[in-house]
């Protein structure tokens, strides 16, 4: 496992801990079953919509390679894709491999199929953000005509600059920026996945619910302004993401 990998899990175990769960991260077993184990125990609980987002985002992101290193998730020592391969070209090479080795074929060289495993990692890495794209494209216009509208949403993301809101009914994710919440000053507690305002206390973790109307879409941008709503008084939403100045 890669260290930025094990830096991601401890963070996540210790954040586990001040909550009362156990996870395990000594072997890849121990991984998988305390995976199994924990999402058993927060089903139906109010941190389960957290504790499942920061979960999914932890896991490491698989990568192809002729270094056979199993499947952490599933705790398979062994494991390699063997679907469609109208979707997946590393299944087409899978299955010519399969059909040269069965026709009793020497081995192929092993430099240059890793050299292919590199290139689909690539292009699927740059499928998936065309994926994201495409998507964030028709939430932006579903939204279009709902300014004013108000739904219900979850907390998907909190950093410096802000809150993430996803719609519970559409997926749609947009911001509001802590520096339109003017009713407190609100500092990021990163560890612990959660905004906090400073004079009341009033806490937005990830994961919570909030109410939120429609401020303002950009379609070209792909961009879904939300803001607040909260006792009839409505938090000034900015943009999201993709306009913010970066770390």
């Amino acid at each position: 496992m890669s260290t930025g990998y094990t830096d991601k899990l401890a963070n996540f175990s210790e954040f586990l801990k001040k909550l009362g769960y156990k996870f395990q991260t000594t072997s890849r077993k121990s991984i998988s079953a305390s995976f199994n184990t924990l999402f058993e125990q927060i089903v139906g609980k109010g941190e389960e919509n957290m504790i499942e987002t920061i979960a999914i985002r932890t896991m490491m992101r698989a990568e192809y390679s002729t270094q056979n290193i199993g499947h952490y998730g599933l705790a398979f020592p062994f494991y390699t894709h063997f679907t469609s391969p109208i979707r997946r070209y590393p299944d087409l090479m899978v299955h010519r491999l399969l059909q040269r080795y069965m026709e009793g074929k020497p081995g192929v060289d092993k430099e240059e199929y890793e050299e292919y495993c590199i290139h689909s990692s690539e292009m699927e890495r740059k499928a998936m953000e065309a994926e994201r794209a495409s998507i964030k494209y028709k939430q932006a216009e579903y939204l279009l005509d709902k300014i004013g509208m108000e739904f219900d949403g979850l907390i998907s993301g909190v950093s410096k600059w802000g809150i993430y809101v996803e719609l519970i009914e559409s997926k749609c994710e947009g911001m509001i920026p802590l520096r339109n919440m003017n009713d407190d000053f609100y500092y990021l507690d990163d560890e612990n996945y959660r905004i906090i305002g400073q004079r009341s206390g009033k806490v937005y973790r990830l994961g919570d619910k909030i109410r939120i109307s429609v401020k303002r879409i950009d379609l070209q941008k792909k961009q879904m302004d939300f803001e607040q709503v909260r006792e009839g008084i409505k938090v000034k939403a900015c943009l999201p993401e993709e306009t913010l100045p970066k770390e």
